[in-house]
């Protein structure tokens, strides 16, 4: 109709917010103080609050990309305010100068203007109203649902259906091992975090921790604090982290950290020690797998509480060997007969995927390929069940790349190339896992926090048809289950005032009940033996009794990858010499002998 002005509550988002009688929207959601107009419908909430998110992580990458950009005051409190109207907290004067993230006086004559343009009104806390609450006005309600609408159409058409459809993305949005004991969900800790902004963690974006950010709303109610989740890809995260330590104040309450990381991080004092800010039983540590544990230190002290143990194992398609007659492939050798067996590029089928992109990608596959020969990277003393990377802050370590095993290993890799999809040698991480979930590839090495892409997805042809297997031993080695995954641990640079609560969120994220949520909502990583144990959890997936069954035999170990503080770049230079070797450049012997020359150089940095 012309000439009829079209209300703002013809907005969807909008369309919960109806006037009562006397033409305001009054409902009683803040404990029994009054009641405050606007109430909304759960589902308007959760659409205003996944906007809001998205805004403050958006807004933090603009802060990170470009390091002298200036906070916005305006709008992190105006983000502030709403954001705890949805949530019926209330809001006080201090509590919203804080947010503003502007020094105290600026953030004072901006909250005063933004009193004087009627965008926040003003409640008593008391009879006297000597103290008092802030609360958004109408018209801020109004405009910014209006805004949250548009913000959320233009994403959508600015990026497609990966937006609207969340399920077309990349990334998943001892002592106490009791067979049999059923873990309880995650219990709201008796004293809320009081941490100004929320609780800010640094990932990698990898499906587990992707499980994490979308049971953030969960364990913020565990926490009684918001959460802020941001996610790297792994060489990102490790540049962020590094970044982060320059900073004068750490941006981040907990990083992830990659264990071969370790001792580059604790040497150059990037993360705090954690028996400096913390009674270390409390975290259990007899409970976590022993390899994974061990990982966490350097100096006999530990930098980090293990979040993921995922090793790096080999998938195979039990129903494809047992069609063939063939035993599941133990050695080096059984790998590629089997590999040849399945090869048939003309039927659009292949034998086995693995990570053979140039660098970080390729450098990791090396180093675990030459633990299955029993060959270490460094000159590592021998001890029973694999070689000593306890004592790297001692030991003067030389690199071994130019050697029998590595070479042993070197023609391992080439010989896989022949068996393997044609667009091999820029596969990595994620790549490799694909076509073995779609079923073009019979085998397949992968971290089990990769399991999911087949595991979760009944309609993939590995989907139950998979067995897990260590690294598959070469002529003088044995079967080895490479460690990977990552710790959590506290930036040295933070601020005092915020430890304690890092610390009790770090306990709590890594605790046995937050571990078997992970699992349930889609992981498959296990650190800790009581979670691998849990009834519930085992039937969810044969992993987590494999991986326990490494654990116990000794295989599951991180001396292939061992912490040294020089350890990603030797991952890197190792990755491209043996990318030229793949591609026929150079022989594997020259490729040993370039890498570690440069190896060496690296060391006496």
């Amino acid at each position: 109709m012309s000439g009829v002005k079209k209300s703002s509550l013809d907005n969807p988002i909008l369309s919960s917010l109806r006037p009562a009688g006397n033409g305001t929207m009054t409902t009683p959601i803040y404990g029994g103080k009054g009641p405050t107009e606007f109430p909304i419908s759960p589902h308007a909430r959760a659409e205003l609050l996944e906007v809001i998110a998205f805004l403050d992580d958006f807004g933090l990458e603009i802060e990170t990309t470009l390091e002298l950009s200036t906070p916005d005051p305006y709008f992190k409190m105006a983000t502030c305010l709403i954001r705890n109207h949805l949530e019926a907290k209330a809001v006080t004067p201090s509590s919203l100068t804080a947010a503003a993230g502007v020094p105290y006086a600026t953030a004072v004559r901006r909250l005063n203007e933004m009193l004087q343009a009627g965008m926040i009104e003003q409640r008593p806390r008391t009879r006297t109203g000597k103290s008092f609450t802030l609360h958004p006005s109408a018209e801020l309600i109004e405009n910014w649902t209006q805004m949250c609408g548009r913000m959320k159409r233009l994403v959508a058409q600015a990026f497609g259906s990966g937006v609207r459809d969340p399920g077309t993305r990349d990334y998943y949005f001892g002592g106490s091992y009791m067979a049999g004991h059923s873990i309880q969900p995650p219990q709201v800790l008796s004293e809320p975090l009081t941490l100004p902004g929320g609780l800010r963690i640094l990932v990698h974006g990898d499906p587990t921790f992707m499980v994490m950010d979308a049971l953030k709303r969960q364990f913020e109610q565990v926490v009684g604090t918001k959460i802020n989740q941001r996610a790297f890809s792994i060489d990102r995260l490790h540049e962020e982290a590094l970044r982060n330590a320059q900073r004068k104040t750490s941006r981040y309450d907990i990083i992830a950290v990659d264990l071969p990381w370790i001792g580059e991080f604790a040497t150059k004092g990037v993360l705090l020690p954690l028996d400096e800010i913390m009674d270390v039983n409390r975290l259990d540590p007899s409970d976590f797998h022993t390899a994974g544990w061990r990982a966490a230190h350097w100096g006999g002290r530990p930098y980090g509480v293990p979040s993921q143990t995922t090793p790096e194992l080999l998938f195979f398609r039990k129903d494809l060997f047992a069609e063939e007659g063939l035993e599941p492939p133990t050695t080096t050798e059984a790998v590629l007969r089997a590999a040849e067996r399945f090869h048939d590029p003309a039927q659009g089928r292949y034998g086995i995927a693995w990570n053979a992109a140039r660098g970080t990608a390729l450098g990791h596959t090396f180093m675990m390929t030459c633990a299955g020969f029993g060959q270490p990277v460094f000159d590592l003393r021998e001890i029973a069940g694999g070689f000593d990377a306890d004592h790297l802050d001692r030991d003067t370590v030389v690199p071994t790349i130019d050697s029998d095993g590595g070479l042993e290993a070197a023609e391992y890799l080439k010989a896989l190339v022949r068996f393997s999809p044609p667009d091999i040698l820029s596969m990595s991480w994620y790549e490799r896992i694909r076509p073995y979930a779609a079923g073009r590839i019979a085998m397949a090495y992968g971290y089990t926090l990769l399991a999911p892409y087949f595991e979760l997805d009944p309609s993939s042809p590995a989907h139950g048809q998979t067995g897990y297997l260590p690294h598959p031993a070469g002529p003088s080695g044995s079967p080895v289950a490479p460690v990977g995954g990552y710790v959590l641990g506290i930036p040295s640079n933070l601020p005092e005032d915020r430890r304690a609560d890092a610390v009790e969120a770090l306990i709590a994220f890594t605790s046995p009940e937050a571990q078997k949520l992970y699992v349930e909502n889609g992981s498959r990583t296990a650190p800790r033996y009581s979670v691998g144990a849990d009834p519930e959890v085992r039937r969810l997936s044969p992993i987590f009794e494999a991986v326990d069954g490494m654990s116990w035999r000794d295989e599951l170990q991180f001396w292939p990858r061992p912490p040294v503080p020089q350890i990603c770049d030797i991952i890197n230079i190792c990755g491209q010499e043996l990318h030229d070797m793949l591609r026929g450049i150079v022989t594997p012997r020259d490729a040993l002998k370039k890498a570690q020359a440069r190896a060496e150089e690296v060391m006496k940095t």
